[in-house]
């Protein structure tokens, strides 16, 4: 039996190249059932670094889990996080602008989802000590939470994420490092909020930076946004390309220097 059972293992985690695969995850908050997905490094790493991947307001994606994929190619553990839950999941836009406003709104349970998901990266393998939070759009507010929270990690990164906050919270002083990946014409980031959120960045002594993307508007990394920026998301190839340059820059930082 002890063999079946490694077997199985065995074929639910690996390819037939040998190569580790996406595997659903169940855990829960509260009543609540959640289902992430985790992947293990495709080689060793001493280190054993982790990135907790925050998806876009849809949920679990597509380029949540090629992002995993391509992650676990380069010697990271790496866990999709779900935020929203089983039976919860958003059926159109109208629907994931409504939930993920609840979750800026209520942001102690927004911290307890990403809470939740780090647990299950920490206990798939990653070093507790050696983890960072990347997301995109949604998820890219989730890692500047992350990092506002001072959560155990290293470093967060958010690619097109929404930077504002409730100005009424508190700013505290943040200790990981911030990398925001941004559109230079993403609509829903006006003027002001980008400039409250550099200000708070200052004002917590953060260790930040923000670079801009030509002609990228919102969801630039995702090739399922499209093509016309007209519609305030679309996806550009250069800057999807440049915005992942950067970002293994980053990981270098954090994690060999």
């Amino acid at each position: 039996m002890k063999l079946f059972n490694f077997i199985i293992l065995l074929i639910t985690t690996t390819s037939i190249t040998g190569f580790a695969q996406l595997k659903p995850v169940q855990y829960n908050d509260g009543t609540q059932l959640l289902i992430g997905f985790e992947i293990n490094p495709q080689k060793a790493n001493t280190a054993n670094p982790g990135v907790l991947i925050l998806p876009a307001w849809m949920g679990i994606d597509k380029l949540s889990k090629d992002t995993a994929k391509k992650l676990s190619n380069m010697g990271y553990y790496a866990f999709v996080a779900d935020v929203y839950g089983e039976g919860n999941y958003p059926k159109n836009y109208d629907d994931a602008g409504k939930m993920a406003g609840y979750y800026k709104k209520n942001i102690t349970e927004y911290h307890k989802r990403i809470s939740l998901a780090l647990e299950q990266l920490i206990q798939s393998g990653a070093n507790p000590n050696n983890i960072i939070v990347i997301g995109y759009c949604f998820g890219g507010t989730g890692a500047l939470e992350a990092a506002r929270a001072n959560m155990r990690v290293k470093a967060v990164v958010s690619f097109h994420g929404g930077l504002g906050k409730d100005t009424s919270r508190t700013i505290n002083p943040i200790k990981a490092k911030i990398l925001v990946l941004h559109g230079a014409d993403d609509p829903y980031e006006s003027k002001e909020e980008i400039a409250s959120f550099q200000q708070e960045m200052r004002d917590s002594k953060a260790d930040w930076q923000m670079i801009y993307y030509s002609n990228a508007v919102h969801s630039f990394t995702n090739p399922e946004a499209g093509n016309d920026n007209s519609k305030g998301a679309a996806y550009n190839e250069n800057a999807s390309k440049r915005s992942w340059q950067h970002f293994k820059l980053f990981l270098d930082e954090i994690f060999y220097k």
